[in-house]
């Protein structure tokens, strides 16, 4: 099998999110995509106004209706907000003056713009209200992921009964100092009926031994991994954009807003995603199979079936 990539922001001088993306450059990620040992993936839009979120989703489904070498790696579209957290650390890169709480209408806006090809979305439970935007997204078979968020055990629960199946990058999205027993880390480990929890394990979002540790206590079987890499990946220690935002990568390969105050985004490629869960994390070849190609996949089959 293929990797598929559920969290990708960009690629090797890309931007998803530029408004001024164009089929030629979404090309050219394509065709680096798959030199570098990926190939499928989820082109992932961020928080910002919903118009413009509207826009670069409607053109990513222009770009796969219109040419057959960009719907060979173009899986789908992940949302990956307006409806998350807006405090600090748990907003992380999201611009927070662009969050919003969840709500079918806007909702609905966002997943027409995609013509079918939005498969997932990650909110924050505790800004859905009644969740009447995670049951209306998993009827229309859209895999509903929390992330970016400080819900309650209580509002995980609800929103799993409600069609919530998925978490988003476990362990980021949040702040950097927690409660060490309440936070949002062991409520979504210890969370009954969440089918799936995605982490970044590129050696830098997450130390190998802390991914080795989520693991064990979720079981292979549920857990998927994904790069969040963005324009930067592939490109060196330098500057570059994520949604016309500016992205500072130093010499290790991270990539810093300028004031260095949290993470936006990844460099890295899958093959360098599956280099740390085989030499790191110290995963099987088949459980590096099964985070990185199977159960992405099985996510995405068993939304649809089940809406």
């Amino acid at each position: 099998m293929i990797p598929l990539d559920l969290q990708l922001n960009g690629y090797r001088g890309v931007d998803f999110n530029a408004d001024d993306l164009s089929l030629d450059c979404m090309r050219q990620a394509c065709d680096a995509l798959k030199a570098d040992g990926g190939g499928r993936m989820l082109a992932t839009v961020i928080t910002d106004r919903l118009d413009r979120m509207v826009a670069r989703i409607g053109r990513l489904a222009e770009f796969h209706a219109a040419d057959a070498h960009v719907r060979e790696a173009l899986v789908g579209i992940h949302v990956e907000g307006p409806f998350i957290s807006p405090l600090p650390g748990y907003v992380g890169a999201h611009p927070a003056e662009h969050v919003l709480p969840a709500d079918p209408s806007a909702a609905r806006q966002l997943v027409e713009a995609g013509r079918g090809l939005v498969r997932l979305l990650t909110l924050a439970p505790e800004h859905d209200r009644g969740m009447a935007t995670t049951r209306w997204l998993a009827a229309q078979g859209v895999l509903v992921s929390a992330g970016h968020c400080d819900a309650s055990a209580e509002h995980l629960r609800s929103a799993v009964e409600a069609g919530l199946s998925c978490f988003t990058h476990l362990g980021n999205g949040c702040p950097l100092m927690l409660h060490r027993h309440d936070n949002i880390i062991q409520r979504v480990l210890a969370a009954d009926g969440l089918k799936w929890v995605m982490l970044i394990p590129d050696a830098i979002h997450l130390p190998p031994p802390l991914v080795r540790t989520i693991v064990r206590a979720v079981g292979i079987d549920r857990v998927i991994a994904v790069s969040d890499a963005t324009a930067a990946a592939g490109m060196g220690a330098g500057r570059f954009k994520l949604a016309g935002r500016e992205v500072l990568v130093d010499a290790e390969g991270a990539a810093w807003a300028p004031d260095r105050s949290h993470l936006v985004g990844s460099t890295a490629s899958m093959v360098r995603v599956r280099q740390v869960l085989h030499g790191d994390v110290g995963l099987s070849a088949y459980e590096v199979s099964m985070v990185t190609e199977i159960n992405p996949a099985r996510a995405l089959a068993a939304c649809r079936s089940e809406s």
